[in-house]
């Protein structure tokens, strides 16, 4: 199993963090201070998904605990390269039609420009195509 590593990049006006590994109950609690510390340092803060391995639903509620936080307090809260398997239970609570996510993190940033200090509003990148499934 491949060590779990979580990154904090300041990127323009932003806060991106990286986590790379696997997200699961016996990670969470170092899951959590990451994102709070990332938020103590921007009220912009964008969870680029794109090298996580495994997200178990204790990952999935650290991350609505976060959205929801930020953006009572007037802040972002992005997903970025959110693999659909990993967010499928954001999308049958309906909370993905709420929670701005992005294929890239470039793209998530490019959307905070856009809106300036407005919500920003995902295209829903990783949102499932028209499947009966």
């Amino acid at each position: 199993m491949a060590e779990l590593r979580f990154s904090i990049e300041p990127r323009s006006a932003s806060v991106v963090v990286s986590v790379q590994g696997e997200l699961d109950v016996t990670s969470s609690q170092r899951f959590d201070d990451c994102l709070s510390e990332a938020a103590a340092e921007s009220d912009q803060v964008i969870l680029d998904m794109s090298e996580v391995d495994f997200m178990d639903t204790t990952a999935l509620a650290v991350i609505v605990a976060h959205w929801r936080r930020q953006t009572e307090e007037g802040g972002q809260f992005l997903l970025a390269g959110a693999r659909y398997r990993y967010t499928k239970a954001l999308w049958i609570t309906g909370l993905a039609d709420r929670l701005p996510m992005y294929d890239t993190v470039d793209e998530a940033l490019a959307a905070l420009a856009e809106t300036g200090s407005g919500a920003a509003d995902g295209p829903g990148a990783s949102e499932p195509g028209a499947s009966t499934g």
